[in-house]
């Protein structure tokens, strides 16, 4: 017996052995994005808004009350590396799945495991499930039970917005934190600490790097602190491969290092909607830069041109309106044109289109206007058009609506054109509405004046030879 655990130690000590080799060598070739991951929640980079001290997460963690949660954000914020570190501060197992990669079956047998390691008082499971949304609402439902019971805990990664992307109840039943890009200051800092780290980083070269070459990653890499260490790890690796013992990282070999800044931007979700709701408001609010901004954001990130024409040809209607005629022309004209010649080039049409809207007068009387007619037509009762309006060029038409002579009491139509200001007091609708109320800016303060002129000169009766505009006048004249 005695033998037996002497040889089981030894062997259990081998294996250690041999198990941290592994480590050392599978260190030595991991990437520096890899290697400077943070091993506490103290290193942990950005998202303070909800770990920092006193947060929620933190709070959650301290007071041993986590529950299942959704991160939910940009690549390269840390999504990954936090759910590791949870699982680490609170002692679980920790298991990691891609949704794209694993189906129902591997799920299940991970908390099948759980469940066990439970039922023998082990650890508590943390299932790391990255690209949650990439799971169907089926797929999603089999961990509705066991993340209820708390027998797995549940951290799903997202880039998509988990409200649309993923199931409901499993949304209910988890806490959602939402990560933003690192900003300029966060990059800097992981850049330096990577330089001057020793351990995991370049702390045992003569390294150095420039204050514009550093501002260029941390504004390049557009947040993402894998960018950014990927960037420096190639301007180091390429002059330690032109034999330098020296380095120095200038701007040069910072852009040089530097991929095309990817810009994170998905056609079917919230980057697409909040980058149109951003053109769309920057145009209402007048502002040209942020408008012209936003067109290019939408462009370089390859949104489709006609999409953007579309956008800024419905705001000429509804925000411009008839403040200004011309913006609805100058729409059109945009969207033709983006049709006709593409990309690169109707960048330029785009841009001058977007920048047009956001000086042109602002009016949404139009719009208004419509709007509630829509409703009234919708949901209020149907008014019937009244005679004086109908047509009259059909065989009856007279033994419909009278012989010219009206009934007492009732209106006949008289063309505006009898009168010298093409203009004659008459009902046209058969009630009392009033839809459209011109504002006083651009062109409209012009048409409230004019509708204003009209109304107040008129006294119902018109100018001699006024009676050629009746019922019976010629075909066609009355239209």
């Amino acid at each position: 017996m005695h033998l037996r655990r002497s040889m089981d130690w030894t062997y259990n000590r081998v294996v250690d052995l041999f198990a941290e080799s592994r480590k050392k060598n599978v260190d030595r070739v991991a990437p520096l994005a890899v290697r400077m991951r943070p091993r506490t929640l103290e290193e942990f980079a950005g998202q303070q808004h909800f770990l920092a001290p006193g947060k929620l997460l933190r709070r959650m963690l301290e007071a041993d009350r986590l529950m299942s949660v959704i991160f939910y954000g940009p690549p390269g914020t840390g999504k990954t590396t936090l759910a590791e570190l949870i699982a680490q501060y609170t002692r679980s197992h920790f298991e990691q799945m891609n949704a794209a990669s694993v189906g129902v079956k591997e799920v299940r047998a991970i908390m099948e495991e759980s469940r066990k390691r439970i039922e023998h008082g082990g650890k508590r499971t943390v299932l790391f499930l990255d690209e949650i949304h990439r799971f169907t609402r089926s797929q999603q439902d089999i961990l509705l039970g066991d993340v209820e019971n708390g027998l797995i805990l549940l951290i799903g990664a997202t880039t998509e917005n988990p409200f649309f992307a993923v199931n409901s109840a499993l949304v209910s039943r988890s806490q959602i934190f939402q990560f933003q890009a690192l900003s300029e200051e966060e990059i800097s800092a992981l850049v330096r600490r990577a330089i001057q780290n020793k351990d995991r980083g370049y702390g045992s070269l003569k390294l150095s790097i420039d204050d514009d070459a550093l501002k260029f990653i941390a504004i390049t890499s557009d947040g993402d602190a894998r960018r950014a260490l990927t960037a420096l790890e190639i301007g180091v690796q390429s002059e330690i491969g032109n034999g330098k013992s020296e380095i120095r990282i200038t701007l040069d070999i910072a852009q040089q290092s530097m991929q095309r800044k990817a810009i994170v931007y998905d056609q079917t979700g919230d980057e697409h909607y909040d980058a149109a709701s951003a053109l769309i408001k920057s145009m209402r609010g007048s502002d040209p830069d942020a408008a012209v901004y936003w067109v290019a954001r939408m462009l370089e990130a390859g949104e489709d041109p006609r999409f953007i024409a579309r956008r800024i040809a419905i705001l000429a209607s509804e925000d411009i309106g008839n403040a200004d005629p011309n913006a609805i022309v100058i729409a059109n004209a945009a969207w033709q044109l983006t049709e006709r010649i593409g990309m690169p080039e109707c960048q330029l049409t785009l841009g001058q289109a977007a920048i047009y809207m956001a000086c042109a007068p602002k009016s949404n009387a139009s719009a208004q206007a419509i709007w509630q007619a829509m409703d009234d037509v919708r949901e209020g009762r149907t008014i019937p058009v009244p005679k004086h309006l109908r047509d009259t060029h059909y065989p009856g038409a007279k033994r419909l609506l009278g012989e010219g002579t009206p009934i007492a009491g009732e209106a006949r139509y008289r063309n505006p054109h009898a009168d010298e200001r093409g203009f004659i007091e008459q009902d046209y609708l058969g009630v009392e509405k009033n839809y459209y109320i011109p504002t006083n800016r651009g062109h409209e303060a012009d048409i409230s004046q004019r509708m204003a002129d009209l109304r107040v000169k008129s006294d119902g009766k018109t100018t001699d030879g006024a009676d050629d505009g009746l019922l019976n006048q010629p075909s066609g004249a009355d239209e």
